[in-house]
């Protein structure tokens, strides 16, 4: 009979991951071996492949986490909107606030998302860009459904991807304690949509 697992094993593995997280944030994927890893864990690199047996399992595996968690921060949002008898509109802004809390706590995983996808290999890396494409097409659902008059099959991949453009990367200029919070940003973000998505659009300029 297979020994089970400790959960001293699960936690020390999500420690490695969140140093890995970081060393690629500070240095790039490419840049970052195995040793470097090993070194800022404060352990060896044999005792490092006791939990990874490979940089690019390292990668898969914080990568996975982290997209898995996004989706379930959209069910959660779904959940809670339902729960709360949130309309549309109320349910994205949610959304929007839920999202920037999490890029607060994991701003490093964030950057590894964006920035290392591309060195997984063709399988893995498949697994992950589904991943984003169904946090994208969620996210394109409740921009549709909060702003119908202004979102539609013409323009929404446009006003998704801009929506991800204010949001996504705040880990290169948004410091957590700094003068603008990820709370108050995530107000001006909302703020901006309700300006601009809730005004009526010059027929003319959508034909």
């Amino acid at each position: 009979m297979a020994r089970p697992i400790s959960a001293a094993h699960g936690l020390r593995r999500d420690e490695i991951l969140d140093v890995a997280a970081d060393c690629f944030a500070r240095q790039s994927y490419p840049a970052t071996s195995m040793n470097d890893i090993a070194a800022a864990c404060g352990t060896s690199k044999a005792r490092l492949y006791h939990y990874y047996d490979s940089k690019d399992a390292i990668l898969f595996e914080l990568l996975d986490r982290y997209t898995q968690r996004l989706l379930v921060i959209i069910g959660q949002v779904q959940a809670t909107a339902h729960r709360q008898a949130l309309d549309e509109r109320a349910t994205l802004h949610a959304l929007i606030r839920a999202f920037l809390r999490e890029y607060e706590s994991s701003a490093t995983r964030h950057a590894a998302l964006l920035a290392s996808t591309q060195f997984l290999g063709e399988t893995q890396r498949g697994v992950i860009l589904d991943r984003q494409r169904d946090v994208v097409s969620a996210v394109t659902r409740f921009l549709r459904r909060a702003y119908p008059e202004r979102v539609d099959a013409r323009n929404q991949t446009a006003i998704t991807m801009t929506l991800f453009g204010m949001i996504n990367w705040t880990f290169t200029w948004l410091r957590p304690g700094g003068s603008l919070s990820y709370d108050a940003f995530a107000d001006e973000v909302i703020a901006l949509l309700e300006r601009g998505l809730s005004s009526p659009l010059n027929p003319h300029s959508r034909s």
